[in-house]
């Protein structure tokens, strides 16, 4: 692991906070490539997909699409305790999943003084794209994380794009997600190339309304690339974590919560802020023994920032604004949770972020490259779109018209007051 010892004053979060994200590889890197590869996927389809995978030395499949009795036989495939995992995982997220839609599902309408009404609803999409990543590892947990929520919104089709393995399909475990998540439309194809398949559409994949799911750089931009022509959920790009912490926590744990988000891959962000340097200096050992003894570890940007005190490491988060956040300081409780601008906050004893990752129910996708500052986790909401009706009788017409030519006036657009001014005739 590539480690940095930062010794902060406190002083101007900010621009430590832009040299921490400095320390992970740039998207701008990848932007030219990723824009040639969408293109060539618009304007050439199926073509441009099999000459792409053979570019990168990747066997095309005979069909793009998965055999949908492949999908359902796959969970008779793996070990009853992951097929016992993913059920736990599944029920936790379907249940936040469910709770958060019941809190959006009422449409909101209001009767204004001049007599019309207002209503705004919100539908789900027709279609939406999960993105799965493949290649070095399978993810199954991110098939969960994604088409769960999209189903409890009611989308109606849900496609999932995934990298092929060594058989021309996804694993095993990423089609008995699918199985378990109720997906039968499942590609195998993955990176830029997917996207921008599931966005503009093929002879073989048709378009969605809205891509969802993590990935690296290039999938990252490659959704940034599309938005506007499809939905997308964010660009969520490599994984983040930062530690709060002081000299009351243990170790030995939040090294392992590094080397666990390290397994993500190289390109992931990883941070400590404390105002304990023994802590920091013990961090630096063992994070060094464990990524040496564990071959998953891969070499991730690692800085441990040492701080005037837990709220100058607070304020530093803040500014930050990680994906994953663990609190583990003394006196670390909701109310110090409240208000932190990250993905997804960690308390208690057991609050490692690979609990999120998997089976807490909390959704594991999440902003990264500091979108936490505007963005959340993926829900159901992502994966619908909200519509304004207005109901107007004459008598609100008459009322509303006067106002409507004031500001139409002003604005140089008159031809909009007469279009008011005419309801107000027979």
């Amino acid at each position: 692991m590539k480690i940095e010892r930062i010794d902060w004053d406190g002083t101007d979060a900010r621009r430590l906070a832009g040299r921490l994200r400095s320390l992970a590889p740039q998207q701008e890197e990848v932007v030219g490539a990723v824009a040639e590869i969408a293109d060539s996927v618009r304007s050439r389809g199926d073509d441009a997909l099999r000459e792409i995978a053979e570019r990168l030395g990747e066997e095309a499949p005979e069909t793009w699409r998965v055999n949908p009795d492949a999908i359902a036989a796959a969970p008779g495939l793996l070990d009853p305790d992951v097929r016992e995992a993913m059920r736990v995982a599944a029920k936790n997220v379907a249940a936040v999943a469910q709770a958060e839609l019941e809190t959006m599902q009422r449409p909101a309408s209001v009767e204004l003084p001049e007599g019309q009404r207002v209503e705004v609803r919100a539908d789900a999409v027709a279609a939406a794209g999960i993105y799965a990543p493949g290649g070095k590892a399978a993810y199954p947990s991110s098939v969960l994380m994604c088409c769960i929520p999209a189903r409890v919104a009611g989308v109606t089709r849900v496609a999932v794009a995934s990298p092929a393995g060594a058989r021309g399909r996804p694993s095993a475990q990423v089609l008995a997600a699918c199985a378990v998540a109720g997906i039968d439309e499942v590609y195998a194809i993955g990176g830029a190339q997917a996207i921008a398949a599931l966005a503009y559409g093929t002879e073989t994949i048709g378009r969605v309304d809205l891509i969802a799911g993590p990935g690296n750089r290039y999938v990252a931009e490659a959704k940034r690339l599309v938005s506007g022509t499809v939905g997308i959920d964010g660009v969520a790009g490599p994984s983040e974590l930062m530690v709060v912490a002081d000299g009351t926590a243990v170790p030995e744990w939040i090294a392992l919560d590094l080397c666990a988000q390290a397994e993500h891959s190289d390109e992931g962000l990883l941070m400590v802020a404390s105002p304990d340097t023994a802590l920091l200096d013990r961090l630096e050992q063992l994070v060094t023994e464990l990524a040496d003894e564990r071959s998953s570890v891969a070499q991730a940007p690692l800085a441990l920032v040492a701080t005037t005190g837990v709220e100058a490491s607070l304020t530093l988060s803040d500014a930050v604004a990680p994906e994953h956040l663990e609190l583990t300081f003394e006196g670390a409780d909701e109310l110090a949770a409240r208000g932190r601008v990250a993905g997804c906050v960690f308390l208690g004893r057991g609050g490692a972020a690979a609990f999120g990752d998997y089976v807490a129910g909390s959704n594991h996708v999440l902003p990264t490259g500091g979108a936490a500052r505007f963005g959340g986790p993926l829900g159901p909401g992502n994966f619908q779109r909200r519509t304004s009706i207005v109901t107007l009788s004459r008598g609100a017409a008459t009322a509303l018209i006067p106002h409507v030519a004031a500001l139409a006036g002003a604005e140089g657009f008159p031809v909009h007051g007469e279009s008011a001014a005419a309801r107000a005739r027979e």
